[in-house]
């Protein structure tokens, strides 16, 4: 139940400035007690008004946990003084709050607020300063205020704060005129905060900047699901039974927003869509870089390209295949190629051929994956430095703006003649813009990845539509090598490609299979094959690093939430020397396997290995929590062995438990061993190439528990969900044009 507490600060035990969490020792007139909630700006002898309840923390017993404040005005000499010596108004110090207190008296503040030229009656306050003093009050009273006025629409004062930096005096005006201009304002609020707001504070439900902001959203919950666009009357239709307006009204508001270049509405492949903007500027801008990198003059290699391969299987004691020559001689021919196939097909080894021909030739090579893990593993494959696509393009962060900003760029291109990128099924839409700008004409541009493969998590199928389209060189590798073939884990990935059912539990198998029948004994006995039996048959395993459970959903008993929660209270229970940070139903504790869940080009990392600090964490991106400060509020996680990074609590909400991870987020790693529950899931997640996917992630070992038909159902199963995305056709029509830029 809601109390109001009024007093004082007695002392500020600790503070936040980034997201204003504050622990305070308060003092009201009848008790003393701990408070914690966001505070901006806290000071020792200050006086507040707090609204909130009493909640018992498990380690530091009761506190009066607030969700709002305000800030009374003093009115004894007494207080006044306590106020202006606490620091709030910059230029007054205890000094000179005594000096001034002692002058004006109880009329102090009023003479701050209406006639601050007096101020100068004070010794040493001169006009300036006089100003000064005005000016800041001026702004602590707007603040103030701002935060009473919304807070009475539960808006809290982290929020708040953000309000007022973004518009300040003007932030309740704004706010009441139009709450969905927050989304493009303020950094943080989506549609449906923006929403909530507008509910309380009287928005009328068929307002046009509700429909308007209901378009974008929807547009942007599709790029989620991996559409760049939406077809036009299913969108329309879908909005409409959203907000419950008529059709008509959300087409006007579509009219509205094209008009004002937020969206655009095309015919693409003969259907009529709806596009957001960026996802426009980024299919036009690769369609058109793609065609500009395969009609541009490369520089010659220095001998026939057959016998520079020759060279190079004799120096590195390779032997290629007729196939793999063609695949080295067409990507070092071409402005763009694409090679493709499963495990065991000899990518590795083209891209090692590859890298010698260059270095021969004299050519300048850069070498980049999707993520930390995959380029970590192409640089040991290859023996040269590789980095993630993000480093390679020296990105930076801009708040509240939706798009990627790089460092190199159309005006500051790579300094390389040949790009290799490894796990091209990984990029999306917006990181191929950001690259292929970043890329001169007369590069060779090499891309290399298993098509089969899920698509990417963000929006777009760049692979798979270079692919379809016919537009760029490509090579599929399809014969598997010798060696691989001893590994039942590349056999079966394979044989599903071909819609031909896994083998499992053979002579000297590295793919098993357990079977069991309900989803609770499923759980279990993954849980046990964690803790005891995997680590046991495999010897030195180690359960964090080296065994990963991986799930088609994040629901039910089998999914990544429940799995989970079960592994983390095997795998790392609590004890006393261990910190944590309960965050809602979550719990963080130290020790915890973790994982990013969407980019952030704010998150600032130091590297505790070379101190080298950057900013950046990258959905994906895993790590281990070193440290989990619940008084603070704070999430310590270390990526990679060597990145730290400090997490607070308006942003743990991107971190999620990583001991089972759902098989989309596994996309671009390899774990030595795969664990992988077989029970019914949604047909649209149990599909070939969602099994595929999480077999060819385990380099030693894959272990399937539960229903003995579900590899096989899964198999036959080819109807996932396809993407809407535009890349391929854009290249098509870029191709049909003249020089005139009138289609042929």
């Amino acid at each position: 139940m809601k109390e109001e507490k009024l007093g004082t600060a007695a002392e500020v035990i600790f503070h936040n400035d980034t997201n204003f969490y504050t622990i305070l020792l308060f003092e009201t007139k009848e008790e003393q007690f701990f408070a914690v909630g966001s505070l901006p700006d806290p000071k020792k002898g200050r006086r507040y008004k707090l609204t909130g309840e009493w909640k018992t923390h498990p380690k530091y017993g009761e506190q009066f946990a607030f969700s709002s404040y305000e800030e009374p005005e003093p009115t004894t000499e007494d207080g006044i003084l306590s106020f202006l010596s606490s620091g709030v108004i910059k230029g007054v110090g205890p000094s000179t709050a005594y000096a001034i207190v002692k002058h004006f008296g109880e009329d102090t503040m009023k003479v701050i607020a209406s006639v601050p030229e007096r101020l100068t009656e004070v010794s040493g306050i001169g006009k300036i300063r006089a100003a000064a003093i005005a000016e800041s009050y001026s702004q602590h009273q707007g603040y103030a205020q701002t935060v009473m006025k919304l807070a009475a629409y539960d808006i809290s004062p982290a929020v708040c704060m953000k309000l007022y930096r973004a518009y300040g005096a003007n932030a309740y005006d704004i706010v009441m005129e139009n709450p969905y201009q927050l989304i493009d304002d303020v950094y943080g609020i989506g549609f449906q905060k923006a929403d909530r707001i507008a509910q309380k504070i009287g928005i009328e439900p068929d307002s046009p900047f509700r429909i308007r902001s209901a378009v974008i959203y929807a547009l942007y919950a599709r790029a989620g699901l991996g559409d760049t666009y939406a077809p036009e009357d299913e969108l329309a239709e879908e909005v409409a039974g959203i907000l419950d307006v008529p059709r008509d009204s959300v087409r006007e508001a579509m009219l509205d927003l094209a008009l004002n270049g937020r969206i655009f509405k095309e015919v693409l492949g003969g259907e009529r869509i709806v596009i957001l903007a960026s996802y426009r500027r980024a299919e036009r801008t690769c369609a058109f870089r793609i065609n500009l990198l395969t009609g541009c003059e490369l520089s010659p290699l220095p001998d026939d390209p057959y016998r520079l391969i020759a060279r190079t299987e004799k120096a590195e004691g390779l032997t290629l295949t007729e196939t793999q020559k063609r695949a080295v001689i067409s990507s070092l021919g071409c402005g763009v190629s694409i090679i493709t196939g499963g495990p065991g097909t000899g990518k590795t080894t083209i891209i090692r051929t590859m890298i010698t021909l260059l270095k021969e030739a004299g050519i300048s090579f850069r070498l980049a994956a999707p993520t930390g893990r995959a380029a970590k593993r192409m640089a040991q494959a290859s023996g040269e430095d590789a980095q993630t696509i993000h480093r390679l393009l020296e990105y930076t962060y801009a708040e509240g703006d939706d798009r990627m900003y790089f460092g190199r760029n159309a005006e500051n291109p790579l300094d390389a003649s040949c790009i290799i990128i490894d796990e091209v099924s990984m990029v999306d839409i917006l990181l191929m813009e950001g690259l292929l700008n970043a890329i001169k004409p007369g590069t060779r541009l090499v891309l290399v990845g298993d098509a089969d493969q899920l698509p990417p998590v963000g929006a777009g199928s760049v692979l798979s539509d270079l692919l379809e389209s016919g537009m760029v060189h490509s090579t599929r590798l399809t014969d598997i090598f010798r060696q691989a073939q001893e590994s039942m884990i590349v056999v079966n990935a394979h044989a599903i490609n071909r819609g031909e059912y896994p083998s499992f539990n053979t002579k000297d198998t590295d793919c098993f299979f357990l079977e069991r029948s309900g989803d609770r004994e499923i759980a279990q006995t993954i849980k046990h094959l964690c803790q005891e039996r995997l680590p046991k048959f495999y010897g030195e395993l180690d359960p964090y690093r080296d065994i990963q459970v991986l799930t088609p959903t994040r629901k039910g008993v089998c999914g990544s939430v429940e799995l989970n929660k079960l592994l983390q209270e095997a795998l790392n229970p609590p004890l006393p020397s261990k910190s944590e940070k309960v965050f809602g139903e979550r719990i963080f504790r130290e020790g915890d396997k973790v994982m990013q869940n969407k980019n952030d080009y704010q998150l600032e990392w130091k590297d505790i290995r070379t101190m080298e600090s950057g900013m950046g964490v990258f959905n994906g991106d895993m790590g281990i929590i070193m440290l989990a400060d619940g008084d603070a509020g704070t999430v310590s996680v270390l990526f990679d062995d060597s990145r730290m990074v400090t997490y607070d609590y308006t942003n743990l909400e991107e971190l999620e438990p990583a001991f089972a991870l759902t098989v989309h987020k596994s996309q671009g790693s390899e774990f030595p061993v795969v664990v992988m529950p077989m029970t019914h899931f949604p047909p649209m997640l149990a599909t070939r190439n969602l099994l595929y996917t999480a077999i060819t992630r385990a380099r030693q070992g894959v272990v399937m528990v539960g229903r003995p038909n579900m590899p096989g159902a899964m198999t036959d199963n080819t109807q996932g969900r396809r993407r809407k995305s535009g890349l391929g056709e854009r290249l098509k029509e870029l191709t049909m044009l003249d020089s005139q830029g009138q289609l042929i």
